[in-house]
Order: structure tokens, then C-alpha cells, then sequence
């Protein structure tokens, strides 16, 4: 097959050509090019990208019906990154990871997954009525975090469970740990069932040898990912990645049909059309230099007393097969302060947004736009810091067990749609959610609608506010109270 010219943007270029030939927009959306946007808003964005912000039609084509430059530019994407086919999503990887699971999954249906999964892969359970059963990937206690499923945790899952429809698993975490997925392939595949990877932290994976094996590479079936993460589209901008032996590419597009708004951003499909391209043709030595700014940065922080940054060291640990450099994780109780902390004094006092803070850690995301100036910075902001706050006698907090995974009584679906009762935190030890509790970022779910609340679950609540972390997933901010089933024909069962 004759290989795709990878410099082409099809897409930008209709877009291009709609602007540069002064195209009078008789049709939405009403800013018209700009000209009717709000002053301060206009002034500061410029018409430029407000002139190439139009709506479905001929030159520009349709994503729920490609025919012209976005079925070219999905073709281009497909073959950049490996997949039979390539879906954009301007509904972000959650609304991926959400169509890639109603593609396969069914009501009732099982579906294997690890507990550290996105708040998304939980949505995408509700929407279509799968049973999920978890899998415990393994825990560094040092630094805090869920590293990765084993591929024995994960054929122990299929051994317990053949009936189970597919496989999802997170390759790399938020952390940049990937597993075996070459051997969880073969296993998930050896079963008959489906394998589907959440690769939203690694759309980059394809396009430099020194990175783990992408998922369309090591045999996945499908996968998500966040083109907007490490490379360059903009934020909400995702593709959906397919090889069409085990999946229905028809039942995809359908699904993504159904889950996109039918006024969709070509500003966003644009930007994947050209990142795209980007990394097509010269991924390689961009990546080297994020790669190697990484590195450098790892390397110093681990010159920084107090400070403690992990890289390929952890390789070979369990869940731990490889490593993306990519993922710059500061451990900062060596300083005597949360994660949380140190996000705080970075934000607050030197402008340095990182991307998430945890108990210990905050994770500083590499990308293709880093330069090194804007890294030193950041490590004299840390040499500061480590100059203020250590001290060899420090006592370091011991690391919160996150909660054995709770019974689950009813299924995802049954529990959100149910009849439901507000209580206290405090009083609903013993009931099923409606809700979820989960740490945020990364949206890890310590509790998923259907499973008994545990008084474990309810103190390691108390003890990440208590680290002022973020709790989400209850109706109320505070989380001072959850929704729980009161459904008598359920309570009657279970009584």
C-alpha cells in the first residue's frame, strides 16, 4: 500500500483557503470571523484564530460524515500512529475513553480493569451497563503512587474470570510507568477477549525509540489517547485508535457519532490535523530534546537535598516494565511538606504551575515546549525552596494505604440511576454509593457507584483533606455528605 504523504495538513489547509479567500460567513457561529466578539476577548486572541472558527460544510467537511479534508486528515493520523483507523475527538480522551468502551462493551458484560483508573473508564462503564472487575496494580510506598497492573495480575483476572469481554488497561499511568503490554496482549488475545488501553499520557510514544512501546505497536486493539498532552494540540483535542480484527470500526464510528456535538471546533480538529503532521516528520528530534531536558532536570533535582526525583532506576520493579522519561515526578516529604505543599509555594510564589500534586509528589509534565531557560528556572525555585525548609531532622510522614477495593453490590449503572438518600460521610459506613469519592487530579477512585462504603474508605477521606487534597466526585463540594442507594427492592436483597 502506497505509503501517505505525512507534510500534508488537509484540514488546515481547507480551513486556509475558506480565510484567504475572504469567504462572507452567512452562517454560525455569530462572532462572524470575530467581528461581533466582545472587545477585550477579540483584542487579546486576535481574528486570526476566530476566522478559521466556522461550521459544517463542503470545503470544510463533516466529522460525524467525513468525505473530503477530515477523512484525509483522520487517514493521515491512522497511519502516523499505526491503527487501521483513527477517530479525531473534540469531546477530549474522556469522551474517547466513553466511545471506545460503549464500541465493545454491552449491558452486563464484563470488563477487566485496573482500580487506578480515570473517573472516564467509570463513565464509560455506566453508559453501557458493563460489570467491571477490578485489578490491584502494584503501589511504590516510597514515593506514593499506583505504578502499573502486572501482565500475572492481569492473566489471573482473565483465569478468575474467562466470561470477561475485554481488557482495559492505563499504559503509561499519569506517572509515566508502563507495563508489559506486549505480554498482556498476547494473554488478553490468548482468552478471546478485547484489549483496550487508556494511552491518554502517551500520544508521543510512537515517534522516539527511548519511550515504551506504543499501545497500536504492542498489539492493543484500540486505544485513547490526549494529543494534547506532550504534543502540540490544543487542550480537548483526542484521537481514538483502532486495528479492525477484533473491533466493529463501523460500531466506533457510530459511537463517536453519537457522543460528539454536531458543531464541533475546527480550531481543535485543526490542531490535531497539524500535530499530527508535527510529530509525522519531525517527532524524533523533538522528542530528543524533551527527553534530554527531562533528564537533565531529574538529574538535578536529585542534587537538591530534600528532593527526590525517580527515572529508569525503577524499572524492573513489579508494574514497573518501562518508564517515560517524559514524566518529571518531585518527591518532596524529604522537605517535611505535602505535594500539595510544594504545588502551593511553586504557584503562589514563583508562578510555576505544575500539572498535579499528590500526598508526596508534584508531577512537572515535559512536552515539546519546554525550553531549558524555563527549566532552570524551575530548578532554582526548587533549590530555594529546599534551602528554606530542610532539615536533616525532619520526620517523614508515613505513607496513607489507599483503601482495599470495596464490595460491589449492584452495578455502576443500577447505582447512579437509582433512587438515592443524602447522609453524612460519618453514617453511611454500610451502604451502597451513588457516587463516587476520588482523589483529584488524577480522578482515582477510592469509591465507584455500586460498592459498599467502608469506615477505611471514610478516614482515608478524612486524612486527604486533612493533606488538603482535593476530594471530588459527591454532589456536595465539601464531601461532607454522599448520595447512597434507597432502593428498598435493593436493601431487601442485601439485608
Amino acid at each position: 500500500m502506497k505509503k501517505l504523504d505525512q507534510t500534508q495538513t488537509p484540514l488546515f489547509d481547507a480551513l486556509m483557503e475558506y480565510v484567504n479567500n475572504n469567504t462572507i460567513p452567512f452562517h454560525v457561529p455569530g462572532h462572524k470571523k470575530g467581528v461581533g466578539m466582545a472587545k477585550k476577548f477579540l483584542d487579546f486572541v486576535g481574528k486570526n484564530v476566530l476566522s478559521m472558527d466556522v461550521t459544517v460544510f463542503q470545503q470544510v467537511d463533516s466529522l460525524h460524515k467525513p468525505t473530503g479534508p477530515i477523512k484525509y486528515a483522520q487517514e493521515l493520523a491512522a497511519e502516523a500512529f499505526g491503527a487501521d483507523a483513527t477517530f479525531f475527538s473534540i469531546h477530549g480522551t474522556s469522551g474517547a475513553i466513553q466511545a471506545m468502551i460503549l464500541s465493545v462493551m454491552g449491558d452486563e458484560e464484563k470488563i477487566i480493569v485496573p482500580r487506578n483508573i480515570h473517573k472516564s473508564v467509570t463513565s464509560g462503564i455506566i453508559l453501557s451497563g458493563a460489570i467491571p472487575v477490578y485489578m490491584q496494580p502494584e503501589i511504590d510506598k516510597n514515593i506514593g503512587v499506583a505504578l502499573n497492573v502486572t501482565p500475572e495480575t492481569v492473566e489471573r483476572a482473565l483465569r478468575d474470570h474467562p466470561d470477561a469481554k475485554a481488557v482495559l488497561i492505563i499504559n503509561p499511568t499519569y506517572y509515566g510507568v508502563s507495563t508489559d503490554i506486549v505480554k498482556i496482549a498476547e494473554i488478553v488475545h490468548d482468552y478471546g477477549a478485547i484489549l483496550m488501553v487508556d494511552e491518554a499520557h502517551g500520544p508521543h510514544l510512537k515517534f522516539n525509540e527511548k519511550l515504551p512501546i506504543s499501545a497500536m505497536e504492542a498489539g492493543a486493539d484500540i486505544c485513547a489517547q490526549s494529543t494534547h498532552k506532550i504534543i502540540g494540540s490544543m487542550t480537548q483535542s483526542s484521537m481514538l485508535h483502532v486495528k479492525g480484527d477484533r473491533i466493529d470500526i463501523n460500531r466506533v464510528k457510530q459511537v463517536m457519532s453519537l457522543l460528539q456535538t454536531t458543531s464541533p471546533s475546527y480550531i481543535l480538529l485543526a490542531s490535531l490535523d497539524v500535530a499530527r503532521m508535527q510529530m509525522a516528520t519531525e517527532g524524533r528530534e523533538l522528542l530528543d530534546k524533551t527527553i534530554e531536558l527531562a533528564e537533565y532536570a531529574r538529574r538535578e533535582i536529585n542534587n537538591i537535598k530534600g528532593l527526590y526525583c525517580f527515572g529508569e532506576e525503577i524499572v524492573g520493579r513489579d508494574g514497573a516494565y518501562d518508564f517515560d522519561p517524559t514524566k518529571v515526578t518531585i518527591t518532596a516529604k524529604g522537605l517535611g511538606i505535602s505535594g500539595h505543599q510544594l504545588e502551593r509555594i511553586l504557584a503562589e510564589r514563583y508562578y510555576i504551575q505544575p500539572e498535579l500534586s499528590d500526598m508526596y509528589n508534584v508531577l512537572c509534565v515535559f512536552s515539546i515546549g519546554d525550553t531549558k531557560e524555563k527549566v532552570d528556572y524551575l530548578l532554582r525555585a526548587l533549590r530555594e525552596i529546599s534551602d528554606e525548609l530542610y532539615n536533616e531532622n525532619i520526620e517523614i510522614a508515613k505513607p496513607i494505604d489507599i483503601p482495599e477495593i470495596p464490595e460491589q453490590v449492584v452495578s455502576p449503572r443500577y447505582a447512579f440511576g437509582s433512587s438515592t438518600l443524602a447522609l453524612p460521610l460519618r453514617e453511611s459506613v454500610g451502604q451502597i454509593s451513588a457516587e463516587f469519592l476520588m482523589a483529584y487530579p488524577p480522578g482515582i477512585p477510592v469509591l465507584c457507584p455500586g460498592e459498599r462504603i467502608t469506615l477505611e474508605i471514610i478516614e482515608y477521606v478524612d486524612k486527604m483533606k486533612e493533606a488538603n487534597l482535593s476530594i471530588q466526585g459527591t454532589e456536595d463540594p465539601e464531601v461532607n455528605y454522599i448520595k447512597v442507594v434507597n432502593d428498598r427492592q435493593v436493601l431487601n436483597v442485601i439485608a
